[in-house]
């Protein structure tokens, strides 16, 4: 897809987690990665209800920014994922979406897998997620974060934050994203309840047919 075609797919895309309330005001950000390893970004205070495609940002490898528009100061997350999960991530998609944001702030969830294995699509397309720490907004240290984990994980859930997903394209990555929001949201319902997740064998075999990290 060339680089026109995909700044509207940011946008449409985009348009469409706004409108059914996934996120809100100007929260979220998106990137795109270019066939030349440059990158797509949306720009800092944007609001995914009204994007426009001459306004996303191109950085490139090294930085520099081309475009009218500053990207968002959550870059160096995006960034993080490109340099350490290579060709697997070709998109990411950060939000603030509700129920993965409540999650985070729960105590005694596990911190290496914060998603419960309720259904096999998360595992699908999620493989475990990792609960990071509170940072504040724009700190340089969630990329670090991100970096620390070694390309290990597609997904991880910033605490008191929102979730942060990588994807082989676009929409890879925001399917993913919105299978972690809605399994969020039965942890949530089925909080306290003795709900049966997936057992220990189902989930080998899921990972076994589906090929899915699984570390």
């Amino acid at each position: 897809m060339n680089e026109n075609k995909l700044r509207e797919q940011i946008c449409l895309l985009a348009t469409s987690i706004f409108d059914r309330g996934l996120t809100h005001g100007s929260t979220g950000n998106i990137s795109v990665r270019l066939d030349d390893n440059n990158i797509l970004v949306t720009p800092s205070g944007s609001s995914f209800g009204r994007l426009d495609p001459d306004q996303i940002v191109k950085v490139s490898k090294s930085g520099e920014i081309t475009g009218s528009t500053t990207p968002t100061k959550e870059l160096p997350l995006h960034q993080a994922f490109y340099e350490t999960r290579g060709m697997k991530s070709g998109a990411v998609v950060h939000l603030h979406s509700t129920y993965s944001v409540a999650l985070s702030m729960l105590p005694g969830i596990n911190e290496d897998n914060v998603l419960p294995s309720y259904t096999p699509y998360s595992v699908m397309l999620l493989g475990k997620v990792k609960l990071l720490p509170f940072f504040v907004p724009g700190d340089p240290a969630m990329g670090d974060a991100i970096k620390g984990l070694a390309g290990k994980r597609s997904a991880v859930l910033l605490a008191n934050h929102g979730p942060v997903v990588s994807g082989k394209d676009l929409e890879s990555a925001v399917n993913a994203v919105e299978e972690l929001e809605a399994t969020a949201k039965l942890a949530l319902i089925l909080r306290g309840s003795d709900a049966i997740e997936l057992k220990t064998s189902q989930i080998d075999k899921i990972v076994s047919k589906f090929n899915i990290e699984w570390d």
